[in-house]
């Protein structure tokens, strides 16, 4: 037997992948224990259709799904396989569905996967049971498929067991137990099991199990309706379980599998159907088990006539059997992964339906083994990415339930998420709300994407109105906002940017051993930075300002920096790290004349030898105490000016009170991004995440290899050698072929990378795209196309930054 002693909590598809996966890695002294039998023990797996479609949005998540595919169709089970590879078809029943389709086309293809669109006739081929005259076209990923849960999850039991891991059925877990902050064993009601390391794999009974370790799980158990056909004449004499491909009808939130003779048809379109994990039957009292609840015929109606509407065939059928089946909900349809801020040892792997299931039990082997995952990135996934006010059960409730409802709705990238809102505002929120704010969400923050009140800016100017799906949440004053702040003076709300403060004797070594730059300088300077993992992978980038010896201010991303910050503390409590949002806020003011605004309101010196680019001060702006640091993202003079949120109104009206004069703005989100990426600047999650290194994401000036040791330094050197893919600039001339992030980047016939952020650039009159592409495309005046729905867009690699490479206007 071989590493920690790790008892995992749900013997699902989650939990034998997990052990299958983590034995083969060399840690067997495993325990795996369920409170039902084995291999079909109750919970979702166990009833679960089987469907997987790998396209999503999402990169991981494509990654996760095709890791599962590929594992899935390696098993089996005394001959009978795990994987039933026949392909997936989603349909269209309308144009706004076609181009839907497109756009998914778009992702998948960027994620490297293969997948065509059909015509209808092509659709009909493909699945002769569909009803021509319904369909206006399809999309077929080859891959796509049924996995066989159960036996999926026995396939993995054997390997696991064969490798040295137990496995105990019908164990029910009573307690996680733990002393000095970490894990010490599960108590069962059948004893106790000793381990350095827990992880809960329970799915639905997630929350109740992750509770027992003082952890708050925002995931919400919801039914789901599957029904299965009686014989289809049609389909008489088949004697193989699946010979067409799933199907997927979103326009009815519907989708389809063949079983035998007959049709298995599962069903979005009801109400939502939440129940509380805590409030799940024990799987002796379940009349079936104790994930399927009750088929309510009623919620099912709608669904049926629409099935024989899509398919006639089935009107000779007739529905015999059905169930309300629980899945996982959570609030942004994310795994939940990762280790308890809490209690160290205690970890989580929920929220995982069997489309991700193996590839989610490879990354959680890889971070539990190796320190970090190396196989994904994982930063959508991890647990411990919420803010607090997102783990409030009714907001877990309503957003769960939202989700659920949404679930194949076409949805906008800028879209908000709906209530409940507003949550979070700015002090600045009544003001903004007088000018017209249009405001969208960003973490639980009301963030204003323009102003209505600047649509006299627009006056005297030209700007070009994007193609229709850009056009949404889109208005032509962003494009004058953004103008305007080049040739006057703008001030934009950055409260949204999480700060963090890092305090105590120990705070600047603390530093200087997690970031790539050198933060340990004077009094007032700030220091652009990356905080790195063991492999080199970018965690986040941040700004470190040093605002008094043994006080500093990070600019961070969001709460997985924090996180990870606390993670890493020295066990002396030299240093301490909080979250100083909630009673802070920021505004940038920012444009050429904004010492013009500035100065006259305050007795410090803010020349530009009284305040130097990235170096902070305090000073009173009015009665306002503030600290001033000057830093600017969207590539102008200025300033980021930091108070207390009870000040914050104040500091708002005497800027506003001196810029107006002058014909100074407010301005909203959408012109900072397009400043931002005319000046080149990344956006950590969208341009680069953990499995991208500095030199590849164009950040290395960040990273001071002649400094003394930092995590992932090591990596990095052998990293350094190695870039093969880049992230890289291109611009589109068509004012009109605005993309939005995800499409794919194709050299000639053949897809080479995908787009991250997408703005049109209003001071250089081009589009702008960010992208991953292969080294040697990156090189300025490479012609490439985007895909963009049914088109291709015309684009080239252009130097950057797009705008000021001389840096004059903002260190003027």
């Amino acid at each position: 037997m071989a590493g920690p002693r790790v008892v995992i909590i749900g013997a699902g598809v989650v939990g034998a992948a997990l052990a299958d996966e983590i034995s083969a890695r060399g840690w067997t002294e495993v325990t795996v224990v369920d409170q039902g039998p084995l291999p079909a023990t109750g919970g979702s797996s166990s009833h679960a259709p089987g469907l997987v479609f790998q396209t999503n949005s999402s990169k991981t998540m494509t990654e996760l799904a095709r890791y599962t595919v590929e594992k899935f169709c390696s098993l089996d089970v005394d001959g009978k396989p795990c994987f039933l590879q026949v392909g997936g078809l989603e349909v269209a029943t309308t144009p706004e569905r076609v181009a839907e389709l497109h756009r998914r086309h778009g992702w998948i293809t960027a994620w490297g996967i293969e997948a065509r669109l059909l015509s209808p006739e092509e659709c009909v081929e493909q699945h002769p049971l569909v009803n021509p005259d319904r369909v206006l076209g399809g999309l077929l990923v080859p891959t796509d498929g049924l996995a066989k849960a159960v036996l999926a999850v026995e396939a993995q039991i054997r390997r696991a067991t064969e490798r040295g891991v137990t496995f105990l059925a019908r164990h029910e877990v009573l307690d996680v137990q733990q002393a000095d902050g970490r894990v010490t064993g599960v108590l069962t009601d059948q004893g106790e099991i000793p381990a350095d390391i827990v992880v809960c794999c329970a799915g639905i009974w997630g929350p109740k199990i992750a509770r027992m370790a003082g952890m708050n799980l925002p995931l919400t158990p919801l039914g789901h309706q599957l029904a299965w056909t009686g014989p289809v004449p049609a389909l008489a004499g088949q004697t193989e379980e699946a010979v067409r491909p799933i199907l997927r009808h979103q326009d009815a939130d519907l989708y389809y599998r063949d079983r035998f003779d007959a049709i298995g048809i599962g069903y979005y379109g009801h109400r939502p159907m939440p129940i509380s994990a805590d409030d799940i039957l024990p799987v002796d009292e379940a009349d079936d088990m104790p994930s399927v609840l009750k088929f309510t015929e009623d919620d099912f109606a709608p669904a049926w006539t629409e099935t024989q509407s899509l398919l006639p065939t089935t009107k000779d059928a007739k529905i015999e059997e059905g169930i309300n089946g629980l899945f996982s909900f959570t609030t942004d349809n994310f795994p939940l992964l990762g280790e308890s801020s809490e209690v160290k040892g205690f970890w989580v792997a929920e929220a995982v339906w069997v489309t991700h299931s193996a590839g989610v039990g490879r990354a959680m082997a890889e971070w539990l083994v190796d320190g970090h995952c190396s196989s994904f990135d994982l930063h959508e996934c991890d647990v411990n990415r919420f803010e607090q006010h997102q783990l409030a059960p009714a907001y877990v409730l309503a957003r769960d339930c939202r989700n659920f409802v949404e679930v194949y709705d076409i949805l906008h990238p800028l879209q908000p998420s709906g209530d409940p809102r507003p949550i979070r505002t700015s002090p600045f929120h009544t003001r903004q709300q007088e000018h017209g704010a249009v405001f969208l969400e960003a973490n639980g923050w009301e963030r204003p994407q323009w102003y209505e009140a600047n649509s006299a800016l627009l006056e005297g100017r030209s700007i070009p109105t994007p193609n229709d799906w850009a056009a949404q949440y889109w208005s032509p004053v962003v494009g004058a906002e953004a103008q305007a702040t080049r040739e006057t003076v703008a001030m934009y709300d950055m409260t949204a940017l999480k700060r963090l403060e890092v305090t105590g004797p120990g705070a600047a070594g603390f530093l200087e051993g997690l970031v790539t730059g050198k933060v340990a300088k004077s009094v007032g300077s700030v220091t652009y930075t990356l905080l790195l993992d063991e492999d080199g992978g970018i965690r986040s980038d941040i700004t470190v300002a040093r605002l008094a010896r043994d006080r500093f201010q990070v600019g961070a991303n969001g709460n997985l920096d924090l996180d990870w910050l606390t993670r890493h503390l020295p066990a002396d409590g030299t240093v301490q790290v909080r979250d100083i949002t909630p009673g802070t806020c920021c505004i940038g003011l920012w444009g050429p004349l904004a010492r013009k605004v500035l100065q006259p309101l305050t007795d410090e010196d803010f020349t530009n030898e009284g305040l130097k680019y990235f170096r902070a001060k305090n000073a009173y702006i009015g009665t306002v105490p503030v600290t001033a640091m000057r830093l600017s993202y969207v590539g102008e003079l200025g300033w980021e000016l930091y108070t207390t949120a009870d000040q914050g109104q104040k500091l708002w009206d005497t800027l506003w009170q001196a810029a107006r004069p002058l014909g100074g703005i407010i301005a909203g989100r959408g012109a900072f991004n397009s400043l931002r990426l005319e000046k080149g600047y990344r956006s950590f999650g969208t341009d680069m995440t953990y499995e991208h290194d500095p030199y590849e994401a164009g950040v290395a000036f960040a990273v001071k290899p002649d400094k003394g040791d930092f995590l992932g330094k090591a990596a990095l050197e052998r990293r350094k050698t190695a870039v093969q893919r880049q992230l890289t600039c291109l611009t589109i001339d068509d004012p009109h072929s605005v993309v939005m992030g995800k499409e794919p980047v194709y050299d000639g016939e053949r897809a080479v990378g995908y787009v991250t952020s997408a703005a049109y650039g209003y001071t250089i009159g081009k589009g702008i795209a960010y992208a991953w592409l292969p080294a040697e495309l990156a090189t300025p005046g490479t012609p490439l196309h985007i895909g963009y729905f049914d088109r291709r867009v015309e684009a080239v690699v252009a130097a950057e930054p797009l705008f000021d490479p001389t840096m004059s206007r903002l260190r003027g």
